[in-house]
């Protein structure tokens, strides 16, 4: 009996004081996603790659803003939203308490404002995102004197994209008339 006393002295505590004290998890574990939105360019990826579709992103031109949100209680901790973000403003963390009394608290959103045509004043893409565009081009061409351009450039929609591109400044592109007469 003494020996069997012995023992169970020299084993320690088998257990952890878990709600006591707190507990220490592995280097690799998923817990909840945090979003930098310093960092976030609001692109989408991470809303497309969600497989629960726990990430989501609404567009409001009236309000001129794009919502990112995440809903905790849809989540399922797979990591993919941070494998595709290329600007790595999303990320697991370690945290895995996320026990709450409202169903509300679950929800993490963050607004971005969006960029404005500067022809038809519509607006396109989120600001961030196009300020990122325009100094990765300039900074791939290693032309600072192009940077006016490149902005010009950038700060149109799409569709007045291609107009412009089709007007040729001085001629008119025949596809480009034709397609303005019918």
């Amino acid at each position: 009996m003494l020996k069997l006393l012995k023992t169970l002295l020299r084993a320690g505590e088998p257990t952890v004081k878990y709600p006591f004290a707190p507990l220490a998890v592995c280097a690799g574990f998923r817990g909840k996603p945090q979003l930098e939105p310093e960092q976030c360019i609001a692109c989408g990826a991470c809303t497309c790659a969600c497989p629960a579709n726990a990430l989501t992103m609404e567009t409001h031109p009236e309000e001129n803003s794009r919502t990112w949100q995440l809903f905790l209680g849809r989540c399922i901790y797979c990591g993919r939203c941070e494998e595709v973000c290329p600007t790595r403003a999303i990320y697991l963390t370690q945290e895995f308490e996320l026990a709450v009394t409202q169903k509300s608290d679950l929800y993490v959103r963050a607004t971005f404002r969006l960029q404005h045509c500067r022809h038809c004043g519509l607006p396109f893409a989120p600001e961030k995102s196009v300020a990122l565009a325009a100094a990765l081009l300039i900074h791939s061409q290693q032309a600072p004197q192009l940077a006016d351009m490149l902005h010009a450039q950038l700060s149109l929609c799409p569709a007045c994209r291609r107009r412009e591109a089709l007007e040729h400044h001085d001629s008119l592109n025949i596809h480009y008339f034709l397609e303005k007469q019918l």
